[in-house]
């Protein structure tokens, strides 16, 4: 894979302005894990693995264990992860996914339990922002840096 362009370079103006999105979102007081699981999952669904690399280094650098970031795909039937966790998932998944699950009622109820209506909007400026980032990475064939293999 060749990448096609470089956003930052060709529109560094707009690619700042999600940029000043993006930092807002993190400083609005949601969990940092919970911000990474979130980054890590809303990337492997829409298969962008410049972002998948990028987060889940990011978790593990704010402590994030291995078995969290591996279990993150069927985080659904494994018992690391918390009930607000569940549910920002869950959120993730459905607002990524928005053109098939509509984001169900019973999901929103979910995030609701879990959420306070601040939190809830910005989770979901964060799983929307993500999804811009891995929409301009994928489009733009954005190729994860890739370290050389150790010598045995």
């Amino acid at each position: 894979m060749k990448p096609r362009l470089n956003a930052y370079q060709a529109a560094p103006d707009t690619i700042k302005a999600l940029g000043a999105l993006e930092a807002h979102v993190q400083g609005t007081g949601l969990e940092q894990s919970l911000i990474e699981l979130v980054k890590t999952r809303a990337s492997q669904i829409n298969g962008c693995a410049f972002c998948i690399n990028m987060h889940t280094q990011d978790a593990r650098k704010h402590g994030e264990t291995e078995q969290r970031l591996y279990l993150l795909n069927a985080w659904r039937e494994a018992p690391v992860y918390t009930d607000r966790e569940r549910a920002a998932l869950a959120w993730t998944e459905a607002v990524t996914l928005v053109s098939e699950t509509h984001v169900p009622d019973d999901v929103y109820e979910e995030v609701r339990k879990q959420f306070s209506e601040e939190e809830t909007v910005n989770l979901t400026m964060l799983v929307a922002t993500i999804n811009a980032w891995n929409r301009i990475a994928i489009s733009f064939r954005s190729i994860p840096p890739v370290r050389a293999k150790a010598a045995a």
